[in-house]
């Protein structure tokens, strides 16, 4: 297993190898490419630039040859004004052409040991660039491991066309003039400067490999492990003090955390979350003491400081891909926060107007008060999804293929679960906007009686008068039928009802005559308007009479109802009337009842009825 692990990541390392090295040779042929053409542009401005010089001598000399003739003299000294500022404009554009492209092209780096040493920006016959650098830096790193090295053995030699740079008989580096275009000087001077930069790169290069070198390296190496030492067990002895005094003087710094009455950490699950975190403290230091140590031991060494900048650059890479990135996104993130504050001035907005048109002091034509806040919600609900859309493709991420798929699978789990909750959201709307009651209003739903206390868009509360709270779903509202006690009670006056039953011996206008006093002498019931009655059916022993009264308390209806059912039963009684509610059957004399009065004998006494009683021993 261990072997076919490890021909996996050998595998992995060879393609990952690969892949560099055709991304360099990539890179590579593109900043030839760069430096190619715009050796050739420089190539063909020096070129007009000779040609000007030339022209500008010659016309030089003839001006020296006319002594005589003034005209001819003066013709020449104009064109060769016109050929130098020329010249001085095509010299200009010229430097400015070469920093412009050494912006853009920055060369190919000749670095040997390690550090740059100069660049190489064009050809040198069939060589490229690169192929220029990479000869120079295996020369160098010859001339380095010679064991007969001597600096005055690199010299400056000039030939035909161009200037060398050599080393005893070996050529390291020829100067030409496209290599004096770019630097924007003169061949002798480039290359006395490339021969020294060479001198002294191999001079620190032996340097760096001398004994004496190594020595004083490995001391510094020693005293950084010693000094590495020394902190690891400071830390340790720090953190161990620290246990210590945490377990001695438990009582005084842990006391247990509680929210309110509950304990929501004892003394030792605290104690042992803190000895936890110590130890998480105490590792987290260590690693970074050692992260920090690390590229100044493997620094101290040339041939492993490569491995100090890998180091570092594996730590800065990710800070600086990070700093990066919120830079990047500061732009988008900008866009949010003027959205945002745009939505919330337009919600403080909408909110202002709804508390204006709540209070009256707004008067919108066919709009009510009561419907101010819903709206105001369903507007402010409205804004913050127009919000969302909107910000939603400036969020980190949103062009994600998997973000768009646990977006559109949320979705689907929102819409497949809230049906019922959204049924109910869009009967909480329609039934503000038909305003069938409000908060406080004594309503009946179905079999429920109350006072509303609450009212949103899922659900409305009810009060009974038994102070039972009832939810009820805002879609069962909907599909029912709602009775409002308190609508029109201020207005009209709610008319409570309540029936009795008197046999026919009593005349109909005596009772109407109790009732209407029975009603007027309630606690609750409107004096100014008259209570009526209702004769509402002929049964066969009595007569139904329904007392109307008005009232504007329709939060007291049960209390009312009481008070006057006492009150019927006050004055009905002190008249001598006989309430048959319930029915009952009694033995009478229907005579009087029957016959008029007109018909009977003057002396006329109903009968007595006999009773027996029948007394068993």
């Amino acid at each position: 297993m261990r072997s076919v692990f490890s021909f996996l990541l050998t595998i992995l390392t060879i393609h990952q190898s690969l892949a560099q090295d055709s991304s360099k040779v990539s890179q590579d042929s593109t900043t030839n490419a760069q430096l190619i053409a715009t050796t050739r542009l420089l190539r063909e401005s020096d070129s007009l630039i000779r040609a000007d010089a030339a022209t500008k001598a010659a016309l030089e000399e003839q001006i020296l040859q006319l002594s005589n003739n003034n005209q001819r003299k003066k013709e020449l000294e104009q064109q060769l004004a016109v050929i130098v500022q020329a010249d001085s404009l095509r010299k200009v554009h010229q430097r400015e052409r070469i920093l412009r492209m050494k912006a853009i092209s920055q060369g190919i780096p000749v670095a040997p040991f390690g550090d740059t040493l100069f660049r190489v920006y064009n050809k040198l016959g069939p060589f490229k660039p690169s192929d220029r650098a990479a000869n120079i830096s295996r020369k160098l790193q010859l001339i380095e491991k010679d064991p007969f090295y001597s600096p005055d053995s690199i010299r400056v030699v000039p030939n035909e066309n161009n200037v060398d740079v050599v080393y005893n008989d070996m050529i390291i580096q020829t100067i030409t003039d496209d290599d004096a275009l770019w630097l924007d000087q003169d061949k002798a001077r480039v290359a006395d400067t490339y021969a020294a930069l060479i001198r002294k790169a191999i001079q620190q290069e032996k340097a760096q490999h001398s004994v004496q070198y190594i020595l004083v390296r490995l001391g510094w190496l020693a005293l950084i492990l010693v000094v590495l030492g020394f902190i690891i067990f400071g830390i340790n002895r720090l953190f161990r003090s620290l246990r210590k005094r945490l377990v001695r003087e438990k009582d005084r710094y842990v006391k247990g955390v509680k929210v309110k009455n509950y304990a929501l950490l004892n003394q030792q699950k605290q104690l042992s979350l803190i000895y936890s975190a110590l130890g998480v403290v105490r590792i987290v230091l260590i690693l970074l003491v050692l992260y920090i140590t690390l590229p100044l031991i493997f620094g101290i060494f040339p041939w492993t400081k490569g491995i100090a900048d890998k180091l570092i650059d594996w730590t800065l890479s990710p800070i600086k891909s990070i700093l990066l990135g919120i830079f990047s996104y500061l732009p988008k993130l900008l866009t949010i926060l003027v959205i945002y504050v745009v939505t919330r001035l337009l919600i403080r907005l909408v909110n202002y107007l709804a508390s204006e048109i709540a209070c009256g002091n707004l008067k919108i034509n066919g709009f009510y008060t009561d419907w101010a806040w819903p709206t105001a919600s369903g507007i402010k609900f409205l804004l913050y999804a127009f919000m969302f859309v909107v910000i939603f493709p400036y969020l980190p991420g949103s062009d994600s293929k998997v973000f768009q798929g646990v977006s559109v699978f949320l979705g689907i789990l929102f819409s497949l679960g809230s049906s019922s909750a959204i049924s109910n959201v869009v009967a909480g709307f329609v039934i503000t906007y038909m305003r069938p009651f409000k908060i406080g209003d004594r309503i009946r739903l179905g079999e429920i009686t109350g006072d509303v206390i609450e009212k949103n868009l899922l659900v409305t509360r009810l009060r009974t008068t038994k102070n039972e709270e009832i939810t009820v779903p805002n879609a069962s509202i909907l599909n029912g039928h709602t009775v409002n006690f308190t609508s029109s009670s201020k207005d009209l006056g709610l008319i409570l009802h309540t029936t009795v039953t008197i046999g026919y011996d009593v005349p109909w206008k005596q009772v109407h005559d109790l009732l209407v006093r029975a009603a007027l002498a309630t606690d609750g019931i409107l004096k100014d308007r008259q209570p009526f009655v209702l004769q509402t059916a002929l049964n066969d022993f009595s007569v139904a009479y329904e007392i109307n009264a008005y009232t504007e308390k329709s939060h007291r209806m049960s209390e009312i109802y009481s008070l006057l059912n006492q009150q019927i039963q006050d004055h009905f009684n002190e008249a001598g009337v006989e309430i048959m509610s319930p029915q009952y059957h009694a033995h009478r004399d229907g005579n009087t009842t029957t016959i008029p009065a007109s018909y009977m004998p003057g002396n006329y006494e109903p009968p007595a009825f006999k009773v027996k009683v029948d007394h068993k021993p």
